[in-house]
């Protein structure tokens, strides 16, 4: 079937982007679903860090390709031997399609699959195929889910049924912001009742653990991020403090109203600062969890004596070490009770023709969470 589809042609194109236009609309051809896939009419996805660091070649990924992993949608047509899912049925996918057997999986570590990271890196199926083409040329799917397009196939392991009152635009954010920066809070980090909690970074992903920290009861919750207009939504939100990075003595600050520190910090802006202020913000005894993604090249240095002599904890967090067939759902679940206001986190509604400015403001750093409305 022919479909209108966002493809990335040539990642690493100057800003603005709104004038190198890396993202370019076009009608491609797309195949039906084959044995265990679904098509997925997409009716919403989200704009997210992840997508950015593909345009600008932070993180090279194969090209040509359709952009976009964090998305909602309704079952169009099932393939063969598909079973759980039905034409109407309304889902949101995972970006990592776990094969269900390796090593990761059996061990309830989805997210870690092997084969679904290697397939995720080549921008194929988790079969090593692609179903997107153009003139003969084969066209690869960003995380097995390709987004930025009118209708995707991707893998049933990778879909989650969820109910269909929630709103597209909102549940394409549990397909990544959500899980992640829940997850992270609530898997990863394992948040008790009462303990303090720092938030480093307060995009999509930032906000969502800070909501989760809240809703699981933490006895102080407090925002960081360099853009004073999050840090005020992160107010209103219900973070108790809330203190500019670019500040000199923010780390003080932070330790002060701490009592000398967190007892967990999560860092999610994917940059080794953001990282080292983390660590440097938590007590003896105290955990740091890295939930952004920086680029390969990325690296810190910390205090070897720190992390032994006050039992210091350094854990990485990918996906929110979530299994997104249980979380989701309950995640979800959380949203329609009120207790993760999810649907304040989107600073704009775009079309399909606007992503390329949308990026401009990602990469300013002015917005929270963009999502693209089919």
């Amino acid at each position: 079937m022919k479909i209108k589809a966002a493809v990335l042609r040539d990642s690493g194109k100057p800003q603005p982007y709104a004038n190198s236009r890396p993202l370019s609309i076009e009608e491609i051809e797309l195949d039906p679903p084959g044995r265990g896939e679904v098509l997925i009419q997409i009716k919403a996805a989200g704009l997210c860090h992840s997508d950015l660091v593909a345009i600008n070649g932070e993180r090279a990924k194969p090209t040509p390709m359709v952009i976009g992993h964090e998305a909602a949608g309704v079952v169009a047509e099932v393939g063969t031997d598909v079973s759980g899912f039905e034409v109407g049925d309304h889902v949101v996918p995972s970006y990592v399609s776990s094969c269900g057997r390796c090593e990761m999986c059996r061990e309830g570590r989805p997210a870690l699959c092997l084969p679904a990271s290697k397939a995720n890196m080549a921008g194929t199926m988790i079969d090593g195929t692609t179903r997107l083409h153009k003139d003969g040329t084969r066209i690869f799917h960003h995380s097995g889910v390709a987004a930025f397009a009118e209708f995707a196939v991707i893998s049933q392991n990778a879909l989650v049924k969820i109910d269909a009152s929630v709103p597209f635009e909102q549940a394409a954010l549990f397909g990544c912001a959500v899980v992640t920066g829940v997850g992270s809070v609530v898997n990863t980090a394992n948040v008790r009742p009462g303990q303090s909690i720092v938030i480093v970074g307060l995009g999509g992903v930032g906000l969502s653990a800070m909501l989760a920290a809240i809703a699981s009861g933490a006895g102080r919750v407090i925002a960081v991020d360099i853009n004073d207009d999050k840090l005020l939504l992160a107010r209103q939100l219900g973070a108790h403090h809330a203190f500019n990075a670019k500040a000199g003595n923010c780390v003080e600050s932070i330790r002060a109203v701490t009592d000398g520190g967190a007892h967990i910090a999560i860092e999610t802006a994917g940059a080794p600062m953001a990282l080292d202020m983390a660590y440097k913000v938590t007590c003896r005894g105290g955990t740091t969890v890295a939930a952004g993604m920086p680029g390969p090249e990325a690296s810190i240095t910390l205090s070897h004596l720190s992390l032994v002599g006050e039992e210091r904890t350094l854990k990485g967090s990918y996906m929110g070490s979530c299994v997104p067939s249980r979380d989701i759902p309950r995640y979800l679940g959380m949203f329609q009770d009120g207790k993760l206001p999810i649907d304040r986190l989107t600073s704009h509604q775009i079309e399909l023709d606007e992503l390329n400015e949308a990026f401009d403001r990602l990469v300013e750093g002015s917005v929270v969470r963009q999502v693209l409305v089919l």
